[in-house]
């Protein structure tokens, strides 16, 4: 019997929450030969993310395209650029998965997610975020460590009305450009952020939403529901938010109970918030010593004695937290990863 559009994203859903526990053998990082090395690790390993972000993307449409269900029924394809980031080939409508890798030692989930409700009336994409860290923390084969899977639409409905608060922030939807080619077509949505109303521009703004009805202040993705917001911001002035959109801000109930779930994971004697909370109090310290050298060149091209004076103490102050952070950081990393100082030619091995 021929997939349909539900079936196709059920059971590939189902072979992806099975890659849990999955390693990546195209990729190994060696272990560092002392203490201080792991510390210095631990502050770049981060920067791996873009990379299996790519290697999961091929790894999953290989292996969904491997299954044995969708056989003679279609093929699963990478979509680089587009979107979703893997589409099946063979139904309609195309059922797809958009692919997010999260790296949970970092700071939060810095993938975006900005297309528009207007994507997912068909209900055909779902969201795919994958948690990967390496095997012993900093060093070894990259291995999945977690799965959730969450339909589109609810990740860009969750967006919208955790963001949309007219007038103080406004989400707006592209413009139309459907009779565009395809690499010129606009999808993305955008957040503005209101920027120094005064109470004169607050009261207009509020008279204008009130006329809106009892749900002027609910997000809308129609024509007419944008139209009114375009009417609002030529009564205020708003700026583009930067920051819009990043998932871990979004609020999703699925993706935040997965987000918890999986900091709450135990691994070499601690859970992964512990681990990020570690790695995290080395890196705040260093950005207090970059600020604070900022400080001083600002200073020594003002020629400020009196702010270069301050500045030296925040350098030395900062110097000192970031001493004692690497110092907490590797006798941590040697107690747990049981990391000891090796012979220095190993490095050139």
């Amino acid at each position: 019997m021929p997939l349909n559009t539900e079936e196709v994203l059920r059971i590939a859903g189902d072979h992806l929450q099975e890659l849990s526990g999955h390693k990546f053998d195209v990729l190994t990082v060696e272990p560092p030969v002392s203490p201080e090395a792991a510390v210095n690790l631990s502050k770049i390993v981060s920067k791996l993310s873009p990379i299996l972000g790519n290697l999961i993307e091929f790894n999953v449409v290989e292996y969904l395209d491997d299954q044995d269900e969708f056989a003679g029924q279609g093929t699963w394809r990478r979509q680089d650029p587009g979107f979703p980031d893997a589409v099946f080939d063979g139904v309609v409508p195309q059922p797809g998965f958009e692919i997010k890798a999260w790296f949970p030692l970092s700071t939060e989930i810095t993938a975006r997610f900005k297309d528009s409700q207007n994507h997912f009336t068909d209900e055909n994409t779902n969201v795919c975020m994958l948690a990967w860290l390496p095997e012993k923390i900093l060093y070894g084969k990259p291995q999945i460590i977690d799965v959730v899977i969450v339909s589109g639409k609810s990740v860009a409905e969750a967006r919208d009305n955790h963001y949309h608060n007219p007038p103080h922030y406004i989400v707006q939807e592209p413009e139309n450009t459907e009779n565009r080619t395809s690499n010129l077509q606009q999808t993305n949505t955008n957040g503005y952020r209101i920027q120094d109303p005064t109470e004169e521009q607050l009261r207009a703004a509020e008279r204008l939403i009130a006329s809106w009805g009892n749900d002027g202040h609910i997000y809308k993705p129609t024509p007419e529901y944008q139209a009114q917001l375009r009417e609002l911001m030529n009564i205020c002035n708003y700026r583009l938010d930067t920051n819009y959109a990043k998932m871990d801000r979004i609020v999703h109930p699925g993706l935040e109970a997965f987000k918890a779930r999986v900091l709450g994971i135990e691994t070499e004697g601690m859970t992964i918030s512990q681990w990020a909370n570690l790695f995290r109090a080395s890196a705040r310290a260093e950005a207090k010593l970059r600020k604070a050298i900022k400080a001083q060149e600002t200073a020594e091209e003002k020629q400020d004695e009196n702010a270069l004076e301050a500045a030296l103490r925040q350098i030395h102050a900062a110097e000192e937290e970031v001493r004692h952070a690497d110092e907490h950081v590797a006798r941590i990393l040697e107690e747990r990863l049981n990391i000891k100082e090796a012979d220095a030619d190993q490095l050139l091995e």
